[in-house]
């Protein structure tokens, strides 16, 4: 097999992949270009994106070159894969401003010197923006039936469930295979890798590949990832965790790493380091907590560099290490005249954004869960007052994993 799809498999990365014994020859006999689209919806991508990036790496690893398509163009559509209404249309500024943004954060996790193995960015508006309507339905609308692209899943879920699905996104799976095709005409692209839930819209590519060009193009998808908690991959109860440091701060990445389930550890250390697979294995049997901050280490360090995971790590060590708080803790500063206001613990702790409910905070204050320099809160019309900040800050902690040191401007 090959050497890219072997770990490929090997790190769990692998779904479902078309004509796949002809691939690997492929990539044994000559290097490709593979690509993968990215939405615009954001500003950020978040974790739910990062096994993404790593086949991205993988590619570049093995001496492929990645294609990152940003989809400038289908955004303006939006995907109805997994969704059960109608996206948010952005307008043209947001989307071009997310482009920019997100092509800062996926050039950090990859290789941008080796002219080789360089990524190249595209923007799918540039060839869709002027596409005539006439010849597309002839050139490329003649290759697709309605009977077989009814039978795709984000197109029947929709319809089984009678929720609305509008003529502009039912074309959404066309304007993909498209994109497949433009690549493969223009850049040589010859695979698309995609998470499952994508797999109809890969196909529809390779397919309209062979149809109007009578070459072959190759289909390869990741699994959809789920914790062992059953919950979905990015999402936790404080929100999505963002790829942006502007969104969520390296020390908050890494506790998000460190804070993983014992039973996705070793599975997380496949999908998200460039460990090896063979010594992953051999660490197996290592207490669970050095693996996690090994974890927690490899990721931070991948995104925001190896001096943010180290200030990361001594952050949290000196945030259970007792009553004080180091240099490297996350902070926010606070006035006097905010003090002076009497301010409420309720209210600091949403001026801390640890939490945004005022109710979920008085739950916490009675299952005791609110501390302030490591002392049980159990009244929720607690005033903050100048006495409780040591040396101008004091400690707020909610349960035993976050923790704030809150500064007096």
């Amino acid at each position: 097999m090959n050497k890219f799809l072997k770990e490929f498999k090997d790190r769990g990365f692998f779904y479902q992949c078309t004509s796949e014994t002809e691939l690997s020859d492929l990539m044994d006999n000559e290097k490709i270009k593979g690509y993968i689209g990215f939405d615009c919806t954001a500003e950020s991508l978040h974790v739910g994106s990062l096994l993404q990036i790593m086949c991205l790496r993988l590619l570049q690893k093995n001496g492929h070159r990645p294609i990152v398509l940003l989809g400038g163009g289908t955004t303006r559509i939006g995907d109805p894969s997994g969704k059960d209404k109608t996206r948010k249309i952005l307008d043209e500024d947001e989307i071009e401003k997310n482009i920019k943004n997100i092509q800062n954060i996926l050039k950090k996790f990859l290789d941008n010197d080796n002219s080789d193995t360089k990524p190249i960015f595209v923007n799918n508006y540039t060839w869709l923006k002027d596409l005539n309507y006439i010849s597309f339905l002839r050139d490329i609308g003649k290759h697709f039936t309605i009977n077989k692209m009814l039978t795709f899943d984000s197109v029947k879920t929709r319809l089984e469930r009678e929720q609305s699905l509008s003529y502009m996104e039912f074309n959404y799976m066309i304007l993909q295979a498209y994109d497949f095709l433009e690549l493969n005409i223009n850049e040589n692209c010859a695979l698309q890798i995609g998470g499952s839930d994508q797999w109809g819209n890969i196909v529809n590519g390779v397919e309209l590949i062979k149809r109007y060009s009578n070459k072959q193009g190759f289909g390869l998808t990741t699994p959809l990832i789920t914790l062992a908690s059953g919950a979905k991959m990015g999402k936790t109860e404080n929100g999505a965790i963002w790829l942006d440091e502007r969104y969520l701060p390296a020390y908050d990445y890494w506790q998000f790493w460190r804070n993983t389930d014992d039973r996705d550890v070793v599975k997380f250390l496949k999908f998200f380091t460039d460990l090896e697979t063979a010594e992953i294995d051999k660490l197996k049997e290592k207490d669970i907590n050095e693996l996690k901050t090994l974890l927690a280490n490899e990721a931070t360090t991948m995104l925001h560099g190896q001096k943010a995971a180290q200030e990361s790590e001594q952050a949290a060590n000196e945030a259970f290490s007792g009553n004080s708080l180091g240099s490297n803790s996350p902070s926010i500063k606070i006035s006097r005249e905010d003090i002076d206001k009497e301010l409420g613990i309720i209210d600091l702790v949403i001026l801390s954004k640890l939490e945004n409910s005022k109710s979920e905070i008085r739950r916490l204050i009675k299952g005791n869960a609110i501390k302030i320099n490591d002392e049980i809160i159990s009244d929720e019309k607690l005033i903050i007052n100048h006495d409780l900040f040591k040396e101008d800050y004091l400690k707020l902690s909610i349960g035993k994993k976050r923790h704030l040191k809150i500064v007096i401007n």
